[in-house]
């Protein structure tokens, strides 16, 4: 299964899974993850999760945190 970690405008976000099975998390800094209260639709491929967390929480932004981004 893959996993894909994001720093979404200050929040840390992974999705797991795969195109058409998304299941989607809020991690903690203490290494806990919890169920996210968003779906990421079946429709959106890998290589364009970034921009569709972008899309979907762009009202979170604040020009510290202004930006989504792939963390490793």
């Amino acid at each position: 299964m893959q996993e894909f970690r994001f720093n979404v405008f200050g929040t840390l976000v992974a999705v797991t899974g795969a195109p058409g099975a998304w299941q989607a998390f809020y991690l903690g800094t203490e290494g806990k993850r919890r169920l996210a209260d968003f779906i990421v639709p079946a429709d959106v491929a890998s290589d364009e999760l970034q921009e569709y967390l972008a899309d979907l929480f762009h009202e979170n932004a604040t020009p510290r945190n202004n930006d989504v981004t792939t963390l490793s």
